[in-house]
This record gives C-alpha cells, sequence and structure tokens, in this order.
C-alpha cells in the first residue's frame, strides 16, 4: 500500500526486494549467512521508519531514524560482501545497491534537519 510518505514507501520496497533476494540467494546460490545478515538489517530498516512515524517524542524520532540510517548502512555492507563475494552480479548490485543508497540519503536528511530544528 503507498503512502504520502517517500520514506515509508521507500524502505518498504527496499525490504520486499531484500525478502525476495534473500529466496534468491538461499535457493539459488545456496548461501544463508551473509543473505540472512542482510534480510535482518534491509528489513529492520522500514521497521524503526515505521516505528518513528508512531514516536513519543521528538528525540524518540530521531533516535528511531538514526537506527534506520545505521541498518541501512549495514546493509549496504552486506551487499557489497555479497557482490565482492561473487554471489551478485555487477547489474544486481548497482540496482540494489542504488536502491540502498536512496534510502540512506533520505534517512540522512531527515536525521539531521530533525537534530536542527530540535535545537532551535
Amino acid at each position: 500500500m503507498k503512502t504520502d510518505n517517500a520514506v515509508l514507501d521507500k524502505s518498504k520496497f527496499f525490504a520486499i526486494r531484500i525478502v525476495k533476494l534473500n529466496r534468491y540467494l538461499v535457493e539459488r546460490k545456496k548461501e544463508r549467512v551473509l543473505s540472512k545478515q542482510l534480510l535482518r538489517s534491509g528489513t529492520s530498516i522500514g521497521a524503526n521508519v515505521r516505528e518513528a512515524v508512531c514516536a513519543q517524542s521528538k528525540n524518540d524520532f530521531i533516535h528511531k531514524m538514526s537506527i534506520a540510517l545505521k541498518e541501512s548502512s549495514e546493509s549496504e555492507y552486506w551487499l557489497e560482501l555479497l557482490f565482492e563475494g561473487g554471489y551478485l552480479s555487477e547489474k544486481q548490485f548497482n540496482d540494489i545497491y542504488d536502491d540502498c543508497r536512496e534510502v540512506s540519503k533520505l534517512l540522512m536528511a531527515i536525521v539531521r534537519t530533525s537534530k536542527a530544528k530540535k535545537s532551535l
């Protein structure tokens, strides 16, 4: 279900892609260790964004979005390892990595803006 919130939509779309990538890596490439780590971090991004939407305070919102940003950075790392380890083609890697970077940039901007507004 699409919302009017870009970071909610993009993080959920990314999580769905991660779930499908995990299935591919486990079934086709027989890779379970790195893909499990990616599954956890990649789906955690959207979960933390969803929690931030219902935050109890501005500090709670910033905290949840910061966790989502950390999970996004971790997901980038696992994607890099999967690519450099030969489990993803360059095209597969670039496509999903670009999505991850887009979510990271959105989260970075949200955290930065929220912190700046809080200090006013």
